[in-house]
């Protein structure tokens, strides 16, 4: 048994998801990502003196939606508070946020785990507040730079209990965690442009200890997969640590992508002591549960009930679904199409096949992808009656009709001289004169040699030009040979 095994993980997750609303959280400044460094701000944002500050309230909003979401307890009585704090991109010396009365409390999220089980993840708390600007180190060799447009933008923060043990299921969290919020159009979960961020807080203790080991922080990691390979990092180096008599010191570290490790950031061996108290010039927000309701009855169809819709219902795997499921344009399109076609599987397989090839070969989005989902309902019946070849359909009328629009399928195919041959007298004709070119492999097929099938039914094909229906194709040379 490898010395690892001995040890037990304990991971919990912060998460600041940004939100998409037009304005700041407490002022009316632009929150937008992109413009040009420090145009977004204004004398609010600053926190001069004689301003005074406004809750947003669609970021209200967008909280609510969320933990309705995640069934979490939705505070009545919301109050905000002041984190003070200096670093050069706080332009207030401190945020305003939610310290003990957090809007939401409790709730879960499950996890879907690469072998096929669940884990479900308690969340803690998810509480409102704004973000501080941003301070670039690569710009200029011999300064930092300060851009304080993303100051005040709206964040929720989602924390989870410490029920997370290993970087794959914080992975697989993360993953649930940004498909939730892009059905929920609360944010776009791009991890790349910091409007999804994450801090892990990882200890290591033996098998069955009863306490904790001592939490590290990691910060600063910028994609799911980095998100996993510190963690993995920090477990080791952990583990390694105490195997070697040493003690874990409890601090800040930050994560090297290049070198695919953790260092050293700041000792957290005290609390931080961000002096809360309660921000004087903001009243308290009252959430009612007629509010909570009206915001519910805006919620969308969430993933965890399509996963269950389209894999019970419509009896498509598991990987098909989280594949349709992973982004919600692509099962809005699906949820279309297959209100043309009960065809759920070639649905699927349309989607995941020849359109998102179509997609990736032009670097487009599904939101840009033109064709009408009848369309590809109307390729799949002409498939499903055998008047077309799938490889007919996706190699030749597919791309033909994302040419030419306005025309049906079956249009296409006929202008292409694709539609099948499906006349048995017809077929029987052709059956004959290609089995007249092997009778010593006639008596070999009657002699066991099934095989030899193929061989039959490819030189029928090639006397139609293809055009032979498949299906019926091989039923009647079987027939025939059978005899």
């Amino acid at each position: 048994m490898s010395v690892y095994d001995k040890y037990e993980t304990v991971i919990g997750l912060e998460c600041h998801i940004q939100l998409l609303t037009k304005t700041k959280m407490y002022s009316n400044d632009i929150a937008e990502y992109g413009s040009l460094p420090n145009t977004n701000v204004s004398v609010v944002t600053l926190g001069h003196p004689g301003t005074l500050p406004a809750v947003n309230s669609k970021a209200i909003e967008f909280a609510v939606k969320l933990g309705i979401a995640v069934n979490a307890t939705i505070r009545e009585e919301n109050q905000f508070a002041r984190k003070n704090y200096f670093y050069a991109d706080l332009p207030k010396g401190y945020q305003i946020t939610q310290d003990k009365t957090p809007i939401c409390n409790g709730g879960f999220i499950t996890a879907k785990l690469k072998d096929g089980s669940t884990k479900k993840i308690n969340l803690t708390r998810i509480h409102m507040e704004e973000d501080a600007g941003k301070s670039l180190h690569d710009i200029d060799p011999f300064d930092t730079l300060i851009d304080l447009n993303r100051a005040g933008t709206p964040l929720l923060e989602i924390v989870t209990e410490p029920d997370l043990r290993s970087g794959e299921e914080a992975y697989a969290y993360l993953t649930e965690v940004r498909k939730l919020v892009r059905y929920l159009d609360i944010c776009d979960g791009n991890m790349e442009e910091g409007s999804l961020r994450c801090d892990a807080n990882i200890s290591v203790m033996l098998k069955g200890a009863k306490e904790f080991g001592k939490k590290v922080e990691v910060k600063n990691m910028n994609s799911f997969r980095n998100v996993q390979r510190a963690i993995d990092f920090e477990i080791k180096r952990q583990i390694d640590l105490l195997e070697e008599g040493e003690e874990i010191k409890g601090e800040t570290r930050s994560f090297d992508a290049v070198r695919g490790l953790t260092f050293s950031l700041r000792s957290k061996e005290n609390a931080n002591d961000y002096r809360y108290f309660p921000e004087p010039d903001l009243q308290p927000v009252f959430i009612t549960q007629d509010y909570i309701n009206k915001v519910k009855s805006t919620l969308p169809v969430l993933p965890d009930e399509l996963f269950n819709t389209y894999t019970q219902n419509y009896k498509l795997s598991d990987y098909d679904a989280l594949q349709l499921l992973d982004l919600k344009e692509v099962a809005n399109y699906f949820n279309q199409l297959i209100t043309f076609t009960s065809n759920y599987k070639s649905a699927a397989n349309w989607l995941m096949g020849p359109v998102k090839a179509f997609l990736n070969d032009r670097a487009l989005t599904i939101s840009e992808f033109t064709l009408e989902p009848q369309k590809i309902a109307q390729l799949i019946k002409l498939i499903d009656d055998g008047k077309v070849s799938n490889a007919a359909a996706t190699q030749s009328i597919f791309p033909e009709l994302m040419k030419n629009q306005t025309k049906s399928p079956e249009q296409i195919a006929q202008e292409l001289d694709l539609i099948q041959n499906s006349d048995s007298n017809e077929l029987q004709e052709l059956i004959n004169q290609a089995l007249s070119k092997f009778p010593e492999k006639i008596i070999e097929y009657k002699n066991g040699k099934v095989g030899l099938l193929g061989l039959f039914v490819g030189e029928v094909m090639k006397l139609s030009k293809g055009k032979a229906d498949p299906k019926l194709l091989n039923q009647l040379v079987k027939e025939i040979l059978e005899k």
